[in-house]
This record gives structure tokens, C-alpha cells and sequence, in this order.
């Protein structure tokens, strides 16, 4: 019988490999934003993208791991995927109608009155992504991993490459809307290449309707696109708060704007953790479906948990000890240090955010996925309510710690409920040994009083960083483990 585990890392690596190279490019691509557009210019881009994340998750409906879940007791999987498929369609082109007809009044409403052409191209590129998430996601349960890796690999290059040409070569400084429309051009051109190469799918669909199994694929997709959506608010609704909150009085519209931008710049630099957390997603979810029938499946999640941790807490000590140096290179613009701060905040609340995205398995595999849904909402409610209280007087400030502090409760009360209601004994000791070594080596590193551009500094911190690996590797001996 072949490990789990190591299956799991080999699929990890797959899936996960496209993605990361396209998150690191994407991440790559932040310097030439920071250098050609100014923090404002930056914090439209910023807003516009968002929205976008709203928009996709509320468009694709959950029916992704609907889809995961129903083909594991369906013998019909290609009704399961044909009913999700069209309720996906049908959602997308009723919004897109919508768009178009009232663009303009989108644009009043969200601040781009001049732009009604960012709202269309925004609009194409998330209905685009939400029709193409289910045929990607049939390549994953498949596993055909090399056709769903070149997909990615393709439609990241298109990105990347028009990106270059574009803001390198075409762009003007003195037209910094052209240099948004090329982003979003970029983006689209990029989301076209999935249903290229899947056209055999789009054209092999039978309508052919099941309004039973679409009742109950919806009723389990219900809850999960609203702890999507809530999900989302925790992610991206600080930046949207931040430029209609702070411009409702406390200053400028172009005042806003810029404080979206040098927070939104230092919060791509904690892009680290959350591209490590997205790669391991896309194996881990069809991964732990998988495993419903091991009678070993709580010790491989557990220990599954113990592996996660530890990479991520190493994903944290890197970026928050090197930050010195990475700003030099990832933010040339010095018009957007002053928000580093808050890059080891944001940093540690993406470390809670990816355990709670492994404890969230219990409420998908025991089908109590109202569960997701109401620790979103929970999360999404504080978030709005700090965020409200506090951006007045501490600004971005403000959402930084208001994200750290939502993704540390959902983790805490999504542990809670899952022991309640499908219990994992997962091994706690561990846990809070990686975390909190993590968090006191940070600490520790602050104590030393080297100027912030001293070598004697950098090579301290990078030793704190192998000790914590090294102690991480004699704990867990992971090459025994997996072998």
C-alpha cells in the first residue's frame, strides 16, 4: 500500500508547482508596479483587485468542491460534473449581462466613475476564471496532473509576458490608467488560455439538466461560497474599506488611494505564505476526501497538521527576519516603506489562516459544511468591526492587526467545533512548540540593536532561521517518515 503522505507531498509539488511559480512571478512583478506607478496609481490597481476576489468566489458558487465531494458516492460522475458545470454557467452569464448593461453606475458605486472600462474588463476576467474553475478542477480529480500543470504553467506565461511587454515597453508614466488597463488586458488574455485548451469540455456538455442532483449539490455549495465570500471579506475588504472609509471625510479620495497602495505593496510581501498555502490546497483537498475510508486517516491528518505548521512558521521566520534586505528589492519605491511594519503581522495571520484551512476539512468531510459558513461569518463580522472602529485613527494599521486577529479566532473556534463534532486528535504540544519558538526567535532577533542594514544583523537572523529548521527536522524526521 503506497504512503499517504508521500503521495500527498508527490501531488503537493505537482499541482502546487505551476502555482507557485506563477504566485512567485506575479510577486516578482511587484517591484516594476512600485516602480512605474505611484502609491495611488497603485491602491486603484489594489481596489480593482478586490472586487475581483469577491467576485470569483461568488461566481463559482462552491460548486469546485461540491464537485469533489459528490463524485466520491456518485457513480454518474460525468452528471455530477455536467450539473455543476451549468449552474456555473448559467450564474456567470446572467452577471455579465448585468455588468455590461450597468456598468456605468458600477463604476459610480465603486469610486472609478472615469473608468467604466475597468469595471467590464474586470467583470470578463472573474467570469471567465469561474467558468474554467470546474473543468480544472475534473483535471484534479483525475489526476491528470501534467495537463492541469501545463495549463497553469501556460496561462501564468501569458501574464507574466504581456505584463512586461506592456508596463516595460508601452506604458507611460503620464497615463497611469493605460498602465491599469494593461493589467487587467494582461489578466484577461491569461484567463483565456484555460478555456482554450479545455474547449473539448465546453463542447462535450450535454444539457442535460438533473434538477435533483442540482438541488443537492447547491444545498452543499450554499454554505461554502457564503464562507467563501465571508472568507474573502477577511482576506480583501480592509483594502475596499480603507479607501471609502478614510475618503468619507478623513481625507482625500487620492489621500485614500495611496494608503491602499504602500499597505497593499507590504502586503504582497506576505504573498510567502499564502502561495505555500495555495499550492499545498489544490493537493490537499481531493487528498483528504481521499483518505475517508483509511482507517489510519486522523493520524495522517494529524501529522499532515505537524508538517504544515512547521512550514509555514519557516515561511514567516524567513520573510520578518529578512526584511531588510527583501524591501531593497521587492519595494524599490521608498514612497511605500513606511508601511513595512506591518508585513510581520500579516505574516503571522496567514500562518493561522493556513491551520484553519486544515482544521476546515472536519466540517467538508462530516458534509456539515454550514459550520464553514458560519466561522466565516463570524470572522467577516469582527473584521468589519474592527476595521470600522479603528481605520479612522490608526488607519492601515488598523486592518493589518484586525486580519491577525480574525484568522487567530477562526482557528481557535473552528478547532473547538471540530473536536465537538468530528474530532481529530491533533497533536497540540507540537503546535504551539513550532509556533511559538517561531514568534519568540522573531522577538529575540529585535533584541540584538543592529542597524537595520548591518551583515553582523543578517547573519544572525539567518541562523535563527536554521536552528528553527534544524530543530524542526530532528522532531519530526520527516525523511523517515515518508520513506
Amino acid at each position: 500500500m503506497s504512503n499517504p503522505i508521500k503521495k500527498l507531498l508527490g501531488q503537493t509539488a505537482i499541482y502546487g508547482l505551476p502555482t507557485i511559480i506563477g504566485r512567485m512571478l506575479n510577486f516578482l512583478l511587484v517591484p516594476i508596479y512600485v516602480a512605474k506607478f505611484s502609491p495611488k496609481d497603485y491602491g486603484m490597481v489594489s481596489t480593482l483587485y478586490s472586487w475581483v476576489a469577491f467576485l470569483v468566489i461568488f461566481l463559482s458558487f462552491g460548486m469546485e468542491t461540491a464537485f469533489f465531494r459528490f463524485i466520491q458516492n456518485k457513480e454518474d460522475k460525468k452528471s455530477v460534473f455536467e450539473n455543476s458545470f451549468l449552474t456555473v454557467i448559467g450564474i456567470n452569464i446572467l452577471f455579465f449581462l448585468f455588468l455590461i448593461g450597468f456598468n456605468q453606475d458600477i463604476a459610480n458605486l465603486l469610486k472609478f466613475s472615469d473608468f467604466p472600462i475597468f469595471i467590464i474588463l474586470l467583470g470578463a476576467i472573474v467570469c471567465i476564471d469561474a467558468v474554467s474553475a470546474l473543468p480544472m478542477a475534473k483535471l484534479r480529480s483525475e489526476e491528470k496532473a501534467a495537463k492541469f500543470a501545463i495549463i497553469q504553467t501556460v496561462a501564468i506565461a501569458v501574464n507574466i509576458g504581456l505584463n512586461l511587454f506592456l508596463m516595460l515597453v508601452v506604458f507611460d508614466k503620464s497615463r497611469p490608467e493605460e498602465g491599469i488597463i494593461f493589467i487587467l488586458s494582461a489578466n484577461l488574455f491569461s484567463s483565456l488560455v484555460k478555456p482554450i485548451f479545455l474547449y473539448k469540455d465546453f463542447l462535450s456538455i450535454k444539457l442535460k439538466y438533473n434538477p435533483e442532483l442540482a438541488k443537492q449539490m447547491f444545498i452543499y455549495a450554499l454554505p461554502i461560497m457564503i464562507g467563501g465570500l465571508a472568507g474573502i471579506v477577511n482576506e480583501t475588504i480592509d483594502r475596499i474599506l480603507l479607501v471609502n472609509i478614510l475618503s468619507d471625510g478623513h481625507m482625500s479620495l487620492d489621500k485614500a488611494n495611496e494608503q491602499v497602495g504602500i499597505y497593499s505593496a507590504c502586503y504582497k510581501l506576505s504573498m510567502l505564505v499564502t502561495i505555500l498555502i495555495t499550492a499545498y490546497r489544490y493537493a490537499a483537498e481531493p487528498f483528504f476526501f481521499a483518505q475517508l475510508k483509511n482507517e489510519d486517516k486522523n493520524k495522517i491528518y494529524s501529522k499532515v497538521m505537524n508538517y504544515f505548521v512547521a512550514a509555514i512558521c519557516c515561511v514567516f521566520l524567513l520573510v520578518s527576519l529578512n526584511i531588510d534586505i527583501i524591501k531593497v528589492f521587492f519595494i524599490p519605491n521608498k514612497d511605500f516603506w513606511d508601511g513595512l511594519k506591518v508585513v510581520p503581522i500579516l505574516l503571522l495571520a496567514n500562518v493561522f489562516l493556513g491551520v484553519y484551512f486544515n482544521q476546515s476539512i472536519w466540517y467538508k468531510l462530516s458534509n456539515q459544511t454550514r459550520f464553514g459558513a458560519y466561522i466565516a461569518i463570524a470572522g467577516a463580522s469582527l473584521t468589519i468591526l474592527i476595521n470600522f472602529i479603528f481605520i479612522p485613527k490608526h488607519g492601515y494599521m488598523a486592518s493589518a492587526w484586525a486580519t491577525m486577529i480574525v484568522y487567530a479566532f477562526q482557528m481557535v473556534l473552528s478547532y473547538v467545533l471540530g473536536q465537538k463534532y468530528y474530532p481529530i486528535k491533533y497533536n497540540l504540544r507540537k503546535f504551539f512548540l513550532y509556533l511559538g519558538v517561531a514568534i519568540l526567535l522573531f522577538l529575540l532577533s529585535g533584541l540584538f540593536g543592529f542597524e537595520s542594514d548591518s551583515i553582523m544583523k543578517a547573519i544572525i537572523n539567518n541562523a535563527l532561521i536554521l536552528f528553527y529548521v534544524y530543530m524542526v527536522w530532528t522532531l519530526e524526521k520527516p525523511v523517515k517518515t515518508i520513506n
